[in-house]
């Protein structure tokens, strides 16, 4: 029998689940994977319990349970002053991954192009190729890795059909700001080029900065799909649910593919949410002091260390600078940092297409105290 050839070429096994694995079986601290080591809000924990008992256990409706998408437009106003439609414009997914997936099924085409900023989340690409599309790459430049939006208008051309941004950023830690969201409105002004925001990590930005949203930008909104995702607000990454914001016409065509994937997402744990966002709307607002308290807890002790590293603006990973320990490739260096200090990392180079030269790797903050002092203090003797 011959198997058709792969739809999926450069594709493996992804690198958190390799170095996860490598964690486990070198009994190493996991600082690579993004999840945190401790759990979600009690009351939360409960309330999933409480509708679990109540008999809450069949399909939900496939746009999400109407309190939750309430819930959910009502966040999106106070966070960020814009009114959306609950009914029409809200979808609640498996995953924000599943959003992203279904979000670019939706719209490109054959033939189409998505401009993808590197170092990229690796979802991504596949979805642009299984639909038919070609992901246009614009590497961004270590230490800062700031847009060059001019490079960005060179990149543009009657084919692309999709920006895909992400702030803040995975894996470097970076946010965009007003100035940028004003660049890309001016940018875009008299296109039908669309808007693909990957905000899963919105309530993590550090310093006092605001996170500078899609739905901040009426002249962008209307033209976006806007994903998060509840795991990383509420440190229940294994639930696999989050959410998509966009207009009506988009998202009805997001909905033609998200009834196909999954149709539903988990019904106690969405009423659980809806009433988590109502009881208390303060988590996310407390989230930044929180996780900050961590990235400072470990980059003070990391500065003992031969690393090197400019703090992150957002998310809970930190990108450090090994040249002073190593000449290895990244990849390499992270399989002998597993093997000599028990410290699992992802390497930055395979969030691009073609990396520059750099010595990146990026650990993972959002552990405990007594996790983040064991790791800095095996690192800090390398």
């Amino acid at each position: 029998m011959h198997y058709p050839d792969t739809k999926l070429p450069q594709v493996g096994t992804t690198i958190f689940t390799r170095m996860s694995a490598l964690a486990q079986e070198h009994q190493a601290l996991n600082l690579s994977q993004g999840f945190p080591d401790f759990d979600g809000p009690q009351a939360l924990l409960s309330r999933v319990d409480h509708y679990i008992r109540q008999g809450a256990n069949q399909y939900a409706p496939m746009s999400g349970v109407p309190s939750l998408r309430t819930a959910i437009a009502a966040k999106v106003e106070r966070c960020y002053g814009r009114r959306v439609d609950a009914d029409a414009e809200v979808t609640v997914t498996s995953g924000a991954t599943e959003a992203l997936f279904a979000a670019i099924s939706a719209v490109v085409r054959p033939g189409d192009e998505v401009l993808v900023f590197d170092p990229a989340y690796d979802s991504y690409d596949p979805a642009i190729a299984l639909n038919g599309g070609k992901a246009v790459h614009i590497p961004l430049q270590p230490p800062a890795f700031e847009i060059d939006w001019e490079q960005v208008r060179q990149a543009i051309s009657p084919s692309t059909r999709m920006i895909i941004l992400n702030t803040p950023h995975n894996p470097t830690g970076q946010t965009l700001a007003a100035a940028d969201m004003q660049a890309l409105s001016d940018l875009l002004a008299g296109t039908d080029i669309l808007l693909l925001a990957d905000e899963v990590y919105e309530h993590i930005v550090f310093d006092g900065e605001a996170h500078q949203s899609i739905n901040r930008y009426p002249a962008l909104a209307e033209r976006s799909f806007v994903v998060s995702s509840f795991g990383k607000t509420y440190h229940t990454t294994g639930w696999k649910i989050g959410y998509c914001v966009a207009p009506a016409p988009l998202t009805a065509e997001l909905r033609k593919i998200h009834q196909y994937l999954t149709f539903s997402t988990s019904t106690p744990m969405q009423l659980a949410l809806a009433d988590y966002l109502k009881d208390d709307p303060q988590h996310d607002q407390a989230l930044p002091a929180f996780y900050q308290a961590k990235r400072d807890r470990f980059n003070a002790r990391m500065a003992e260390s031969r690393f090197t590293f400019t703090a992150a603006a957002g998310t809970y990973f930190q990108v450090m600078d090994y040249s002073a320990i190593s000449d290895l490739p990244d990849t390499e260096f992270v399989i002998w940092l597993i093997e000599q200090a028990g410290v699992a990392a992802i390497p930055l180079s395979v969030f691009y297409q073609q990396p520059p030269e750099m010595r990146l790797v990026r650990f993972c903050f959002a552990k405990s105290e007594a996790t983040l002092d064991q790791a800095a203090e095996r690192l800090c003797k390398i």
